[in-house]
């Protein structure tokens, strides 16, 4: 009887968790992060820090709607004296999947680091965003959470970007 209850008690927990993964950022008042990947040092330094900037000055104008609020993460994507590395741009698009409020991954300016980044967000169902600008990214995050589920942020994001 003891082997049955434990059973229970232990699936109910499992599946109350299960349940409320990804729901972190669906709350009103909750944070919800744009990453950007953007290169912060080198020759490509001036462009990848207008990118972030940008970024931030749009999510930092206010929430979506009564919605959760948008922060951006803006993580490295220059090696050495410029340029890309597969592993770095690995380790960027890791870093996005591995936050459960990360809603979206504003990709490398360049389209071969992107084409590496991509199915790395993707598999975790993170929309990513090519190239442009950081103030048209976060704008096009913003409506897709404010016109989709809003339970769901992540998924709405995606459904609306990244598919």
């Amino acid at each position: 009887m003891r082997v049955v209850a434990t059973i229970l008690i232990c699936s109910a927990l499992l599946v109350g968790l299960l349940l409320g993964c990804g729901e972190e950022g669906a709350a009103a008042g909750a944070t919800l992060r744009v990453y950007v990947s953007a290169p912060l040092r080198g020759p490509e330094a001036k462009a990848g820090q207008r990118v972030c900037a940008e970024a931030r000055e749009q999510a930092s104008r206010g929430r979506v709607g009564e919605g959760p609020e948008l922060k951006v993460v803006c993580v490295d994507a220059s090696a050495g004296k410029g340029g890309w590395t597969l592993a770095l741009v690995g380790a960027n698009a890791r870093q996005a999947t591995e936050d459960a409020t990360a809603v979206a991954y504003v990709g490398e300016p360049d389209p071969g680091a992107r084409k590496q980044s991509r199915p790395i967000v993707e598999a975790a169902g993170i929309a990513e965003i090519a190239g442009g600008s950081g103030r048209e990214a976060v704008a096009k995050v913003e409506k897709a959470i404010e016109e989709g589920d809003a339970s769901q942020p992540r998924n709405a994001v995606f459904d609306a970007l990244g598919r």
